[in-house]
């Protein structure tokens, strides 16, 4: 095992042998490194005052994503490439992104501008046309109160269309050979475990290093892209001696994708899962753009975000409406069962200690089938739903023959609407009479509470509301529009904002 973590800065590898566990990355830069342009906002993720970027080898590719520093863990960048705001001028050249941002008046008090360029340094190092949507959709976890966004704006299009060839024409462009050479030298296959017995990082490679880790630590902490996790050490203030990270788990990031179905390993991101899951269907890609924003997608993992088991997590609802399965493995022994049955109760899973999600298995909707999902939050982007709500209808022409429905934020679980599904089969869709029966059941279905999000009634309404909306949609009225914000398909292409 190896007793270090490892990183790539400025070409150069930083290696961190005695560090707490749960040491954030932006501590580590801040208070070990002092790389203070990186600021300190929210501490919780959602202000993107701390972005850096982080690069990183996909299919030999060198890809920049960016990550909110203050609720990523030190040791989950084992070998990456990190990039702050102080690497990005070039022998005292301004980056074009931020050179963009001096001449276009980007930035007025500047606490958000190192986050908002290191967001949108992600962006122009990404090959291809960058239109207002991309744009947007990659500010979507950047907040400023000063300038309106109209300024920061116009220098993203600016020095992304100043690009030659829509390809990034910077000094990472030109190194990126010699990256990718040292990232791949990184990848040593090693496990690694710092600290002793009592406090530890561990990131195992193999899954029977992880069964024996669980096995003496029982109360050692599981974590993937710490998105919620990095929230128990900033907000709940909670002492973490012993933490896991699976996300270097051999396989466990693979995505496999048949004709009938795709298959996700649980530490897929969230950013990878929307890109896969998103070509089924267009409201699919359009519920994974509004998770969180770019920096928590990117870290965050369709995993975490099941395992968690939060009533109110963005994909369950979306994903038993489809039917997935996931797998659970403990000690070399697999188990699968519907996601639906995983979760037993408010914060209870069906899940033992030692045990650990490993495959999520979606179905592919066919000809028969149609979907659609709908997220209900104060704000468009960057926020926690109130209620999501996901159907699946089987259809035999305009006949339902089966309803898969199923909401978040309605109860102590992810659920499935049973009566409404049952008052749906045999309904017509040429009909909207015979749709009554399921629009009256789905309020017994549920019984809400309320919170800071939503009341109870509002929940309740939100939901009627919802199916009738999808019900209508499928329907195909002519004449009824659903959606302000305008088509499925605008919505797929990110425009619908």
């Amino acid at each position: 095992m190896r007793r270090s973590i490892r990183y790539l800065s400025q070409g150069r590898v930083i290696e961190v042998a005695d560090f707490d566990p749960a040491t954030t990355l932006l501590d580590h830069l801040r208070l070990a490194r002092r790389r203070t342009g990186t600021k300190e906002g929210c501490n919780e993720g959602d202000c993107g005052a701390c972005t850096v970027a982080l690069g990183r080898l996909v299919d030999g590719h060198l890809v920049y994503e960016p990550v909110t520093a203050c609720i990523r863990l030190l040791g989950t960048i084992d070998g990456c490439e990190l990039v702050t705001v102080e690497d990005l001028a070039e022998g005292g050249r301004l980056h074009p992104i931020q050179q963009a941002m001096v001449d276009l008046h980007g930035s007025q008090c500047g606490f958000c501008t190192p986050g908002i360029v290191m967001s949108l340094f992600t962006l122009y190092a990404t090959p291809g046309p960058v239109d207002r949507a991309a744009v947007l959709d990659r500010l979507s976890g950047n907040l400023c109160r000063c300038t309106g966004y109209r300024p920061i704006v116009d220098a993203a299009l600016a020095a992304c269309a100043a690009r030659p060839g829509d390809r990034p024409d910077d000094l990472f462009a030109m190194t990126a050979a010699e990256t990718r050479l040292a990232l791949a030298a990184l990848d040593d296959g090693e496990e690694v475990f710092v600290g002793d017995e009592d406090t530890f990082f561990a990131a195992p490679r193999r899954f029977d290093t992880l069964d024996r880790i669980l096995a003496a630590c029982p109360d050692a902490t599981l974590v993937a892209g710490a998105t919620d996790v990095g929230l128990w050490i900033t907000k709940a203030g909670r002492i973490l001696p012993k933490i896991v990270h699976v996300g270097r788990l051999d396989g466990l990031d693979r995505i496999e994708e048949s004709d009938a179905d795709v298959t996700l390993g649980a530490a897929v991101s969230l950013e990878d899962a929307g890109r896969v899951l998103g070509r089924l269907d267009p409201d699919i890609a359009h519920l994974f753009r509004r998770i969180a924003g770019a920096q928590v997608r990117a870290s965050g993992t369709i995993g975490g975000n099941i395992a968690n088991g939060s009533p109110i997590g963005d994909t369950p609802p979306l994903l038993i409406a489809l039917g997935a399965e996931i797998e659970l493995v403990r000690a070399g022994r697999l188990r699968r069962m519907a996601l639906e049955d995983f979760f037993l109760g408010y914060g209870r899973q069906d899940r033992a200690r030692d045990e650990i999600l490993t495959r999520i298995t979606v179905p592919k909707p066919g000809p028969t089938h149609a979907v659609r999902a709908f997220k209900i939050a104060k704000r468009h982007d960057q926020d926690i739903s109130a209620v999501l709500g996901a159907l699946r209808l089987t259809l035999d022409g305009s006949e339902i023959t089966e309803a898969r429905i199923a909401f978040g934020g309605m109860a102590a679980t992810p659920k499935r609407a049973s009566g409404a599904e049952a008052a749906l089969v045999g309904a017509s869709l040429a009909d909207p009479t015979t749709w009554r029966r399921a629009l009256e059941a789905l309020r017994s279905d549920f019984t809400p509470l309320s919170d800071l999000r939503a009341s109870a009634e509002y929940r309740t309404e939100a939901a009627v509301g919802l199916l009738g909306k999808a019900l209508v949609e499928i329907a195909g009225t002519p004449t009824t529009r659903t959606r302000i914000a305008g088509s499925r398909e605008e919505a797929s292409h990110g425009r619908a904002r």
